[in-house]
């Protein structure tokens, strides 16, 4: 397996991450091209080797040519740019859920609707080339995970579209809401919103461990050098030395027990709250125990470091006594988050991708009951919809 691990320990900004995937081996001129898949005008990168504090890795600056007639855009704006790309659906994909991870940030900081956000400084060039750039060069480094340590987010204040506000900004404060973080380290801004929402919408774990072999190390050179903390992103490559297949593969455990004596109005809780604790799947299987008692067999999905969480709930909220466990493999086909365009407005479909190929699509169940609901149709016709604008 493959794996990408950003080193946060001096944070992550949008041109920091950038410089590191180059670095690392991303193509300047492949990034290049694929950027004019944009179809918009006015930036360019410059991409320099350069030091900070001793190190040296990749600058990479998106250059605004006329920033006087940069103009401000809303999510839609951004969307569209997206979409009428020439870019890969993954890329695509990718490139909106960093961005959606940003809005709905700003939306929430902000108290307004989602449409009405004006994205300032992330809806400029040159954070649509960071973001988008982002999502081109993990599909070049074809990576099958991505691990982050904490993330070091810095201290004091930073000035605003809106101010001077502290540190974390509070889009970035949102963003990183249940990711593991550092503070202090340095007094300023380490982590952009761009930074924090690239990490957030593409680690798969964030873990302070690596236990595998480091195959290349790389760094990302940030603008900044005013401290004795490098403003550098360290980025390793690592190597499991298997191989990932596709379908992807991976351990797993399933957690079961027996259950004749409890109330079945229970299970509702139980189940909310196995799922709240990350398990992947849970089910109930009627079956017949012992002097042909019927009962229910509830048995859990979960990743190996999920199962004491999983054993707590169960022994606290049902009436079992023992349980079974067993470890698994679990194979999952990859999947991708696309939005389409409707008649109804914006709705993510999910696509399950084999060997290189979409073979399912399927649209957001719950946002197409709500459009079924609010214009009095039949749900049928808004999947029919969504898959008529794929």
């Amino acid at each position: 397996m493959r794996i990408l691990y950003y080193d946060c320990f001096a944070g992550i900004s949008g041109d920091m991450n950038l410089g590191a995937l180059l670095d690392l081996g991303v193509d300047a001129s492949y990034l290049e091209s694929e950027l004019k898949k944009l179809n918009i005008k006015g930036f360019h990168l410059d991409i320099m080797k350069d030091l900070r504090r001793g190190i040296s890795g990749t600058k990479a600056t998106v250059v605004v040519e006329d920033p006087d007639n940069e103009k401000h855009r809303h999510l839609r704006h951004i969307e569209e740019i997206i979409n009428n790309s020439t870019l890969s659906e993954t890329v695509k994909a990718t490139s909106l859920k960093i961005f959606g991870l940003i809005a709905v940030a700003e939306s929430t900081v902000h108290q307004i609707a989602i449409e009405k956000v004006h994205f300032h400084e992330v809806g400029a060039l040159d954070s649509i080339a960071d973001i988008v750039g982002a999502a081109i060069c993990l599909e070049y480094l074809k990576v099958e995970k991505v691990f982050s340590s904490p993330i070091q987010l810095g201290g004091g204040t930073v000035k605003c579209a809106h101010g001077i506000m502290p540190v974390p900004a509070p889009a970035t404060a949102l963003i990183v809401a249940n990711i593991p973080v550092k503070t202090g380290l340095v007094q300023h801004e380490a982590t952009t919103p761009t930074g924090a929402a690239i990490l957030a919408a593409t680690v798969d774990e964030f873990t302070s461990d690596i236990n595998f072999p480091i195959t290349k190390v790389a760094y990302g050179i940030g603008h900044r050098d005013v401290s004795e903390v490098p403003n550098v992103l360290r980025v390793y490559l690592l190597e499991t030395g298997n191989a990932v297949s596709d379908p992807n593969e991976e351990s797993a455990t399933i957690v079961a027990c027996n259950i004749d004596d409890m109330n079945p109005e229970r299970y509702e809780f139980i189940m909310e709250q196995l799922f709240d604790a990350g398990a992947a799947d849970a089910w109930l299987t009627p079956i017949i125990m012992k002097k042909l008692r019927p009962a229910n067999q509830l048995s859990v999905l979960c990743s190996p470091e999920k199962v004491h969480a999983i054993k707590g709930i169960i022994f606290s909220h049902s009436t079992t006594i023992g349980l079974r466990e067993h470890p698994i493999k679990k194979s999952a086909l990859s999947r991708i988050e696309t939005a389409v365009h409707t008649k109804f407005g914006v709705i993510m479909v999910k696509q399950s991708v084999f060997e290189g190929r979409i073979v399912r699509s399927k649209p957001e169940y719950d946002v197409c009951k709500s459009i079924a609901k609010q214009n009095n149709i039949n749900i049928e016709e808004v999947e029919r919809e969504v898959i008529k604008n794929l």
